[in-house]
């Protein structure tokens, strides 16, 4: 529920001064926070590596604190750490962070890391459900990335999405410029410069990609004009400093360039370009062992580096290259060269290359580069000089378908009849595939693929009792077959047959002993008794023999998940995703499941990412991965997704209604329409597809069509629900409320459900009153006292009426249904925070140990120890939630709030402004503004 906090003065003082102390005991968290609050300090100073200390030492109290990961990762990209900075925004991710929070620093460390195909492939780097200043942001990094793999269009699309972003940003057209460069396009790149210049007041990178500019087109003092003023507005400009210097070398001026190379190197003693220019300097004068003392500077330096790191680095490849060469280290030059030549394309490193293949005894690769590089500079005479020389030297010189029924048309076999229903099966033609498997499997009960076929599709589409007949029969032709007498246990369990079930697990074990599937099939059988102890001490001896069987391991994780023991049930469900082959997508959805039905969505969206790079084709993987964006609230990435799905998904008309069900919670009605009609023109009469159409009519407004289609389901399906819900969906949209209760009340009666009742429940609340609605729901909770949503809904209910005494009665008797109801608890704590009482915060706290992850809850609970008085204590858990849900204008109020009470008016104003800019959550935004005006 939203809280009711609409408080006069926040920074009065603490309104429970007289409360009692909070119950927790949280002094090590208390200091873990107070390390973090000084690391952030040190950061905002600029004292990475003190920042960098302090954050470690919170991490050694509490390695779940989110802040602490972020600002962790953000500090070590910035002390050159991208590996270090990757890991902890991958923890901060895990931990839930939002993924607006993270995602640019995030690509940043992978593009410093040369992970280039990870920050352009993976859909973790979308820009779906990102904001527009992000979304640039990371535009302008992937820009960077296919500049980087020579992939020019790319890069300039990217940054023409960026510059639609946020048109008056300069950022973008100075982006283009060294893009412009590589490819030796000067005229565009000069006209993005003016660009960029027109839209904002000249800085340092304007004038150093102008200088960049003149100085490959070798005008060199204009270019020293435009590195001195970039070094005049920023004198730590290395790339400044150090192409300057370069120029005059270039210019003969080796005193100038002698004096800044010693300024440079005194203040950046490890950097390797200095230290080769430095070799240079010394080899023009004579000075070889200094020459030779430098270079062994840069190889030591360059050499630990991952090749990785410097795979688009076309400049310190080629250092590092030249370094080993000089030094007479051809076999370690290779790599540097080779993969600057990668980068850079032909150029004259193929001369060096040349030479370094010919002392490796490899003419044919020392051939093929020269001739490349050639190709592109055909008066080059040296190169022209060793091709020669290297030359004299060596003497040189979806039909499966189409098939099956053209063999059907000269012979009516069975076997013919069970490939072209298998095949027609994975088209997605769902009923002709049942029809010619119930043909080969009648013509011939020995047709076991077809007959196991039909037993999985008839438990699929609910058929129990016949798919039962189908594995019996089977068993009939087969008695001993122990994979037949499974399928059999299958089917029987499945029927709700236990008995039955487990007589045909237990005879196939005395056939086959140890046979895994009916190990496992007995294991189920004892999980859905809850004979947890039987289960686990079976699994468990199948564990032992066997450590790598992924049924085996899913079904552990099964069972911790029975147990709610959610930490046993992830690090099963990851040893299973361990042992899996790349094809097998099992535990990655189980993890994903797991995930969220414990409510850990920002986990779970983490999980099918992963998932998703294994199948990014399958629409069933892509439909569950939507589901999960809907959850975390990135709605655009959801719709995108699911276009994504329903392309895919052919006429598999399953996999087509869950996507159209998605696209009609993502508002996508044209999407829905397309997947609908899809599932429609293959199976014309399914309830599920012609009550999605109605549906998809209402939010079209099709009102007249919608309501003829919900008759017609209606009269055609007496004895279900379904055409009634529409119905009623048909009267709300007219604006009718009173028009929906009877085709309501025929609905629950029809299929009396939780959910049937709380619909019903609403629209009762707007026709007949909060009072009559209450009325009928506690005629249910007579009969089921413990539906802990029905309770929920009803104390709702009364806090929208202010009957705040009637509501906690109602979440009291939730919590006494259901003690680890997380909700509930949240939802009395913020009444009775609201009353002013101190149990409010007993209640906060154990809410957020049921679900840490949540950013209600610790919102809840950082509202409450703030409102006792308890500022510094509320501070992590209010900086917690506003990282998981930075959208979210309360809770950043409520955090600007705390910020203000300790003084940190800066980035109160900062939290506070974005809250009152809310256009959704109008009461908090007025909060915000109102303690806006306090601030000085």
């Amino acid at each position: 529920m939203t809280r009711l906090m609409p408080l006069a003065s926040l920074l009065a003082a603490a309104l429970l001064a007289s409360a009692a102390p909070p119950l927790h005991a949280a002094d090590s968290n208390e200091k873990a926070a107070r390390y973090y609050e000084d690391a952030l300090a040190r950061y905002q100073k600029k004292d990475i590596a003190g920042a960098i200390v302090q954050l470690k030492n919170a991490l050694q109290i509490n390695k779940a604190m989110l802040p602490v990961q972020v600002l962790l990762g953000k500090s070590l990209l910035a002390n050159s750490d991208p590996v270090g900075a990757e890991v902890a925004f991958n923890e901060a991710l895990r931990l839930g962070v939002s993924r607006v929070e993270i995602i640019v620093p995030l690509a940043q460390a992978l593009l410093d890391q040369g992970k280039h195909a990870q920050l352009i492939e993976s859909r973790q780097f979308e820009s779906s459900g990102l904001t527009a200043e992000v979304q640039q942001q990371l535009l302008l990094i992937k820009a960077q990335a296919f500049g980087d793999l020579g992939q020019t269009p790319k890069a300039l699309k990217a940054l023409e999405e960026a510059r639609a972003l946020t048109p008056q940003a300069p950022e973008p057209w100075l982006a283009e410029v060294p893009l412009r460069i590589k490819v030796r396009q000067f005229a565009e790149a000069s006209a993005a410069l003016e660009r960029a210049a027109k839209l904002g007041p000249p800085g340092a990178d304007l004038y150093f990609q102008r200088a960049s500019l003149l100085h490959v087109q070798a005008k060199l003092g204009d270019a020293l004009s435009a590195y001195d003023k970039t070094l005049q507005l920023q004198p730590d400009h290395v790339e400044a400093a150090l192409a300057r210097i370069g120029v005059y070398v270039d210019l003969g001026r080796d005193k100038e360039a002698g004096s800044e190379l010693a300024a440079l190197l005194a203040r950046y003693p490890s950097e390797p370009r200095a230290l080769y220019l430095k070799a240079l300097q010394a080899e023009r004068t004579g000075d070889r062992s200094t020459a030779k003392a430098a270079l062994a500077q840069v190889t030591n330096l360059m050499d630990p580096v991952p090749l990785d790191f410097l795979r688009y680095r076309p400049q310190l490849l080629l250092l590092a290259g030249l370094a080993h060469y000089g030094q007479g280290a051809l076999g370690k030059a290779k790599p540097y060269l080779e993969a600057a030549q990668r980068a850079q394309g032909p150029s004259p490193i193929a001369k060096l290359l040349a030479q370094v293949y010919l002392e490796d005894r490899a003419p044919d690769k020392a051939i093929e580069v020269l001739e490349s590089y050639l190709r592109s500079a055909p008066g080059d005479a040296n190169a022209l000089t060793l091709l020669a020389s290297i030359h004299t030297s060596q003497g040189r010189h979806a039909k499966a378908t189409n098939l099956m029924r053209e063999a059907l048309a000269t012979k009516d076999d069975p076997a013919f009849r069970t490939v072209l229903g298998l095949s027609l099966l994975r088209g997605g033609r769902t009923g002709d595939a049942v029809s010619s498997l119930e043909q080969s499997f009648k013509a011939d009960p020995k047709q076991t693929y077809a007959g196991a076929a039909l037993v999985t599709l008839y438990l699929r589409e609910g058929q129990k009792a016949k798919a039962v007949a189908t594995a019996e029969a089977m068993v009939r032709k087969a008695p001993r077959n122990p994979s037949i007498l499974v399928l059999q246990g299958t089917a029987l369990s499945r029927t709700g047959d236990a008995k039955g079930a487990r007589q045909a697990f237990e005879t196939a074990l005395k056939l086959s002993p140890g046979l895994a599937e009916a190990e496992l099939g007995l294991a189920r059988l004892d999980v859905g008794a809850r004979a947890y102890e039987a289960a686990g001490n079976r699994l468990q001896a199948m564990y032992k023999a066997d450590e790598k069987n992924i049924d085996v391991l899913l079904e552990l994780a099964n069972l911790a998940e029975m147990q709610n023991r959610s930490a046993d049930a992830e690090r099963w469900l990851l040893k299973a995703d361990d042992n899996a082959s790349v094809n097998d997508l099992r535990p990655g959805l189980a993890q994903v499941h797991t995930r969220l039905r414990f409510k850990n969505y920002p986990q779970a969206l983490e999980a099918s990412r992963r998932l998703l790079s294994k199948a990014p084709e399958d629409p069933d993987v892509l439909a569950l991965h939507a589901r999960v964006q809907l959850l975390n609230g990135d709605v655009q990435g959801a719709r995108s997704t699911l276009s994504g799905a329903s392309r895919r998904a052919g006429v598999v008309v399953p996999s087509l209604l869950t996507i159209a069900e998605l696209q009609m919670q993502a508002r996508d009605t044209a999407g829905a329409n397309y997947s609908v009609e899809k599932v429609l023109s293959v199976e014309p009469n399914s309830v599920r597809g012609q009550a999605l159409m109605t549906g998809v009519e209402i939010q079209q407004g099709e009102l007249a069509k919608a309501e003829r289609r919900a008759n017609h389901l209606a009269q055609a399906n007496p004895k279900q629900a379904v055409g009634f819900h529409l119905l009623a969906d048909i009267a709300l949209a007219k604006r009718q409320p009173g028009a929906a209760m009877e085709p309501l009340k025929r609905a629950h009666q029809l299929e009396p459900t939780s959910l049937s009742l709380l619909r019903l429940f609403s629209v009762q609340q707007s026709v007949e009153g909060v009072r009559a609605a209450v009325q009928s729901a506690e005629a249910w909770l007579k009969q089921r006292p413990r539906d802990g949503q029905v309770l929920r809904a009803v104390g709702d209910a009364h806090v929208r009426n202010k009957a705040l005494e009637a509501a906690v009665k109602a979440y009291e008797r939730a919590l006494a249904a259901d003690s680890n109801d997380a909700e509930a608890m949240n939802s009395l704590a913020s009444v009775l925070l609201v009353q002013r009482n101190p149990r409010s915060i007993v209640l906060a706290q154990r809410a957020v140990q049921l679900d840490p992850n949540n950013p209600m809850y610790l919102d809840t609970l950082g509202w409450s120890e703030f409102q006792l008085g308890q500022s510094e204590r509320s501070l992590p858990m209010l900086r917690d939630a506003r990282l998981r849900n930075p959208g979210n204008a309360e809770i950043r109020w409520h955090l600007g709030a705390v910020l203000a009470k300790l003084g940190r008016v800066a980035d109160a104003r900062v939290e506070l402004e974005v809250a009152a800019a809310s256009k959704q959550d109008k009461a908090s935004a007025e909060q915000a503004r109102a303690l806006l005006l306090t601030l000085k």
